[in-house]
This record gives C-alpha cells, structure tokens and sequence, in this order.
C-alpha cells in the first residue's frame, strides 16, 4: 500500500513542495494543511469526538468534533465537507470559515483552518477514527481544560472558539 501524501506549505498556506505522511508527522519544518470542524447544537454545546486508542498522535483523548488531513490539491471547504462526512456522516449546508492558525508540536507543524457549523446530529461515527462523541457545554468543557482528558490542540482550538 502506498503512503499517504500530502502537500507542503509555507505559512502563508501556498504549496511548495510534497512529502509523505511519514515525514511530515516526523519533520516540524514540512508545514502541512489540516481542517477542523467545530459542531454546535442550538443550545451552544460542542459535539467533541474521542479519538480512537489505535491513532498514532493523541490517542483516546477528547478532541475537536472533526479533524483530518487536506489531500493534495483538495480545496479546504471541500476537504472539511469530506471529512466530516467519513467521520461523523453528514454533510450540512453551510460550513463557516472561523479562523486559521499555525500548530507547532516537536513532530510536526500543521496549517489549521477551522470551520463551525450548527447541527443537532445524530451522527454515524467512522468507528476507525472515533471511540465515542457527544455534545458538551462549555461550563463542561471549563473544568476539564488542563487535565490530560483533552487534545492540546483542542484545548488550543476552545479559547479560540470563545473568543469569537
């Protein structure tokens, strides 16, 4: 089986160059594209997915509601549409763009464009990705920052979403 590939981007998000998978979650310098989506409901909880034990960064811990990797030459929205319907198997109307930020780790750094869209589910979790998901309230969310129960990058990714 082949590798995954992805493209290399410099900070401001234009492609330079290609590397696989491998390198790129090994070499902070190969910035790479990744899409989030946040996914609200209308009393204002956050669904949040807990990724799977087999995932190679982050396992079982508590992260964003979607979250995955721009194939080469994939638009953003489109790949936001793609992965939340693999993980979460709805695609809604309208995605928002919220906001887009750099994400450095010792492994790897990854160009984030975050997207919001309101649905109330119910939701078919990619049993590969996902353990379990639910929505959480803030006032949930609040006590738990800091505590290992959550992604640093969601934890990152939640100041951001309340400061909008």
């Amino acid at each position: 089986m082949n590798e995954e590939l992805f493209d290399i981007v410099n900070e401001a998000g234009e492609k330079i160059g290609q590397a696989p998978r491998s390198r790129c979650h090994g070499d902070p310098s190969l910035i790479h594209r990744v899409v989030h989506v946040l996914v609200r409901n209308a009393a204002g909880a956050l669904f949040l997915q807990k990724r799977a034990l087999n995932k190679d960064i982050q396992p079982g811990k508590w992260d964003t509601s979607v979250g995955g990797h721009v194939q080469p030459g994939e638009e953003l929205d489109q790949a936001a549409r793609r992965e939340m319907k693999e993980e979460l198997g709805v695609v809604p109307e309208r995605f928002d763009m919220a906001y887009e930020y750099l994400w450095r780790t010792e492994i790897e750094t990854e160009l984030v464009r975050t997207y919001i869209v309101r649905h109330e589910g119910p939701f078919s979790l990619q049993a590969e990705e996902i353990d379990e998901g639910r929505f959480w309230a803030p006032d949930e969310i609040e006590p738990q920052l800091g505590t290992g129960l959550f992604t640093p990058n969601f934890e990152v990714e939640f100041e951001r979403y309340k400061n909008l």
